[in-house]
């Protein structure tokens, strides 16, 4: 039989492309994701995956324990994807941010601990390193994250570790670093930049765009997932994915005029956010060593990619109105 992988928030951005290659590589895939109004659109990341037969979706959230305790029901693997995610919007929302990501979390360990799946996979982030005091940043980096967001992302995976170490759970936490791509969420700065450009706007950028980030495209990052998911000596252990090899987010900015053949009217700059790090540049040899991690897609084919997608999805726009 073939095995059984579940995807937590598996109609979002990394989730939908996850699922496609669990799905090609002959897992039957169930995916959990309750919508939420977060941002509209999830739908169309996952239509064309009801064509396979392998492949089923619950409206359903993490919250609710029966609801994962079912959907977890004879998985060989749990990867928990679904969050509440956005630095700014955790300023202003933290209980939200704090009951999805941490008590949410908590839940479907819960859940998980009883099913005993061969392998959980935990989404955490690169926001809880918080401003980094060396680089690159190994997972031995002290934690201490700038935002609610990286609090919550930190705490429970903290929840994850400890239900490794106490109930035997087979856990592997993966820190995620700046992931862009196709399906990207509308508040990402990727896709924020792209849109202004496209409709006349000004992008806006915070800071003087020294700042840097380690972008890395959503195919290295399902990738990662899949490695650390087979990995059997990955059990207990966090790793970073990551390129290794940051921007600015000037050359950012630059990269994505090109792809889109067009420039941006004016750039808007504003100062900077005491919840974002001034450089995000992630240590990946253990992923490496570990997990055969290689990074294969460079941030100029990857923004190439990415500018497709928001061209076509442009376009359907226009022809739809």
């Amino acid at each position: 039989m073939a095995p059984k992988a579940v995807v937590t928030g598996g109609a979002g951005f990394i989730g939908s492309h996850l699922i496609e290659r669990l799905l090609a590589d002959g897992y039957e895939t169930l995916a959990v994701d309750n919508f939420d109004t977060f941002y509209s659109g999830k739908e169309s990341n996952i239509s064309h995956l009801f064509e396979n037969t392998n492949f089923k979706l619950v409206r359903g959230d993490i919250l609710d324990y029966q609801c994962v305790s079912r959907a977890f029901e004879k998985a060989d693997f749990v990867f928990h994807l679904a969050a509440q995610p956005g630095v700014s919007f955790s300023l202003e929302n933290p209980a939200k941010t704090h009951l999805i990501n941490t008590t949410g979390t908590l839940n479907v360990l819960m859940a998980a601990a009883k099913m005993k799946p061969r392998r959980f996979i935990y989404a955490s982030s690169s926001s809880v390193y918080g401003a980094a005091t060396t680089t690159p940043v190994s997972e031995t980096h002290p934690t201490s994250p700038l935002s609610i967001y990286g609090i919550s992302k930190l705490a429970a995976e903290q929840y994850c570790l400890n239900f490794f170490r106490l109930r035997n759970l087979p856990v592997v936490a993966l820190r995620y670093h700046t992931v862009f791509g196709p399906r990207q969420r509308p508040d990402m700065a990727i896709f924020k930049w792209s849109e202004a450009i496209l409709s006349g706007r000004s992008p806006l950028i915070y800071g003087d765009g020294t700042q840097s980030r380690d972008f890395t495209y959503v195919e290295d990052i399902v990738n990662g997932t899949m490695l650390a998911a087979e990995c059997e000596n990955a059990n207990g252990q966090v790793f970073n994915l990551a390129t290794g090899k940051p921007v600015t987010i000037s050359y950012a900015l630059e990269t994505i005029e090109r792809a889109l053949g067009k420039k941006a009217i004016h750039v808007d700059h504003e100062p900077t956010k005491p919840y974002d790090p001034p450089f995000t540049h992630a240590e990946i040899s253990k992923a490496k060593n570990n997990l055969n991690y290689r990074p294969e897609v460079d941030f100029e084919k990857g923004i190439r990619n990415f500018a497709t997608w928001m061209l076509k999805r442009a376009s359907s726009r226009v022809a739809t109105t």
